[in-house]
């Protein structure tokens, strides 16, 4: 049952297979290689970058980033585009720093809500075979009015043991390199090493092969979307404590940039392609783009510019690829 859902979603059937392996090392290699040469290029702009502290200032807001595009990566996987991530960060950073100082216990149900919104959107999503472009989207504008209508103008304040918690110091590297390890092996083996990993790969695949080996579609995309809301939950909580307050509108940027983290890090938008590594990697890559540019002199105008086009090069050279092969 698992080998016929592994190789309708091109996932390993067995740990013994070598070309799986093969095909998940080379969409990982090439992102780890454009990081190592984009990190090359800013520390010979900026020497001072290489120290621990240069380190963690360049790469401190890289967390929420790195949860962000984990979130987009589970419904990706499903062969979905979540439009709404963005605003859905936006609303749990609200709700922690209107709640979370002051009535923990209220901030806590308001955020288990959240968790279960997304969770139940993916169902839904499933169950009336909708188009996850369009309830995303329109999710979207729900979590942004609930973000408004729960802080309408920017405050409140971040829990002081998640400040303290962002702003760890451990030894020998930062706490954004260290999270970024843990958060890749964690994801790599949650999709990729696990075998219900195949079955929430598999639907965005092929959903019939998942069907006849006797797994639930609903249950399936319930699950991936439940993650992506965990995700979600952790990168506004994280965004929390880095601005020590709160605004609607701060997740906004983090929907084009995960989806675009995910991609660059090897992921595909059909197929349940995935990599949980690269994923991780991608959002190294998209964060440090404004800073090398920035070290270059050039104006923060075309970070967004450089961005987008380093995306589309991305999906023009696998395009390219694909039509050779």
């Amino acid at each position: 049952m698992q080998r016929e859902v592994a190789s309708a979603g091109g996932a390993p059937a067995s740990d013994a297979d070598p070309v799986p392996r093969r095909r998940f090392s080379g969409r990982v290699l090439l992102p780890a290689a454009a990081l190592a040469v984009m990190l090359a290029a800013i520390f010979v702009l900026q020497p001072r970058a290489m120290s621990y502290n240069g380190m963690r200032l360049l790469l401190g807001f890289s967390l929420p980033l790195m949860f962000a595009a984990m979130a987009q990566m589970c419904v990706i996987a499903a062969s979905d585009i979540d439009l709404g991530l963005g605003t859905y960060i936006g609303l749990v950073n609200s709700l922690s720093a209107l709640l979370l100082a002051d009535r923990p216990l209220l901030g806590v149900l308001s955020l288990v809500g959240c968790v279960l919104a997304y969770a139940g959107m993916g169902a839904f999503i499933e169950a009336r075979r909708l188009p996850s472009i369009v309830v995303t989207l329109g999710a979207s504008f729900v979590w942004l009015g609930l973000a408004l209508l729960v802080l309408p103008t920017p405050g409140g304040a971040s829990p002081a043991w998640l400040s303290a918690l962002v702003r760890l110091k451990p030894p020998l590297v930062p706490l954004s390199i260290v999270v970024a390890v843990l958060l890749a092996l964690v994801g790599h083996w949650l999709f990729m090493r696990s075998s219900y990993g195949v079955v929430l790969r598999g639907i965005g695949s092929t959903p019939q092969a998942v069907r006849r080996a006797g797994w639930s579609l609903l249950t399936a995309r319930t699950v991936l979307y439940g993650l992506a809301g965990v995700f979600g939950l952790i990168a506004g909580l994280v965004l929390t404590g880095l601005n020590t307050t709160g605004d609607a509108n701060f997740g906004a940027p983090y929907t084009l940039l995960s989806i675009s983290a995910v991609i660059v890090g090897g992921g595909e938008f059909f197929g349940g392609i995935v990599a949980p590594v690269g994923a991780v990697i991608g959002a190294f890559i998209m964060l440090l783009t404004g800073s090398l540019l920035s070290f270059m002199d050039v104006s923060t105008d075309w970070q967004l510019s450089v961005q987008g086009a380093i995306l589309i090069l991305v999906l023009g050279t696998r395009a390219f690829r694909r039509r050779r092969a």
